[in-house]
């Protein structure tokens, strides 16, 4: 079988998805360390460490990387939809103002964010959050292939829950993985 001839944007694409793998199996393992080296790290470790301090990814807020996150799960999204008065998804054919009026929120300058997840059961629920700054950070890593996900947010932070999911969502990598959306790895 031949391999698919890659853009030289695309192959560093691809060194940084498989560079991103490897870190991710060290964190795994539990000696993942992207503070000072152990004394007892081997070369292997001491590379692998180096090259999960080189590895980008955009931050942002309730990433779980700050200390005051520590505490709070990550959260599992199936994907997310930014409601914003200026600026609605792609295929919905209502206003801002009618859309938070159907959501059962007040419209907001800033917008709303829904984010489609599990409750119990694997119920499909979709929270409405007003952190419309976390969800862009989260689109931004995602559109670079990086598997990011939100700290669950505090409930001041937590509008309302619905039943279903939001449609027009965008599809997280954890959700394409988990629903079967995606072709071969």
């Amino acid at each position: 079988m031949t391999r698919p001839e890659l853009s030289e944007l695309d192959h560093l694409r691809e060194m940084e998805r498989l560079a991103d793998a490897v870190a991710n199996a060290a964190s795994a393992e539990g000696w993942l360390s992207c503070l000072p080296e152990p004394e007892d790290a081997t070369p292997l470790q001491r590379a692998v460490n180096a090259l999960a301090r080189q590895l980008r990814h955009y931050h942002f807020p309730g990433d779980g990387c700050l200390d005051e996150d520590a505490d709070r799960p990550v959260l599992k999204l199936a994907g997310v939809v930014i409601l914003r008065p200026e600026a609605m998804p792609d295929g919905m054919n209502e206003t801002y103002e009618e859309a938070c009026a159907r959501l059962g929120v007040d419209a907001r300058p800033e917008g709303w964010a829904l984010w489609n997840t599990w409750g119990d059961g694997k119920l499909q629920v979709t929270m409405v959050v007003s952190a419309v700054d976390t969800t862009e950070g989260l689109l931004a890593n995602w559109s670079r292939g990086k598997a990011r996900y939100p700290v669950t947010p505090v409930p001041s932070q937590i509008a309302l829950i619905h039943h279903g999911w939001a449609a027009h969502m965008i599809f997280s990598p954890f959700g394409v993985k988990k629903l079967g959306l995606g072709g071969q790895p």
